[in-house]
């Protein structure tokens, strides 16, 4: 077994819907990029979905930040939260609900997941310019 969290899904969608009767997900509305006409943009709300496994047993953090490479800024922490793990044969959802996430520019965003401070996943948001 892995010492280090896998990531099985990273999604961005507009909703999830979770089943009372059977706790399973339902992403709504997926999509993998944005798309403004003017710039700063403010996204009213999204959902970056995020299942795991290869869990210790116990409490994590996860960490989630967003920046343009090389850009001045430092990047942004979304998100900083705490979660529990019952042990690595386990899979772990985490639904994160994201309100109004500005964007200053369009550009390549570079999203960067870390659990307990070691890096799970880095991956791209593309932010484009429509006329």
């Amino acid at each position: 077994m892995s010492t280090k969290p896998q990531v099985l899904a990273w999604i961005t969608c507009d909703s999830v819907y979770v089943d009372p009767a059977t706790g399973k997900n339902t992403l709504l509305g997926i999509f993998s990029n944005l798309r403004a006409k003017e710039f700063p943009v403010v996204h009213p709300r999204m959902i970056w979905f995020l299942s795991f496994s290869d869990l210790t047993q116990g409490k994590h953090m996860l960490k989630i930040s967003i920046g343009i490479p090389m850009a001045e800024d430092e990047p942004r922490t979304i998100i900083d939260r705490k979660f529990e793990s019952p042990g690595p044969q386990h899979r772990i959802n985490l639904i994160n609900d994201i309100h109004r996430l500005k964007f200053e520019k369009p550009g390549n965003y570079s999203i960067l997941i870390e659990i307990d401070d070691q890096v799970v996943l880095a991956s791209t948001f593309p932010i484009t310019q429509v006329s």
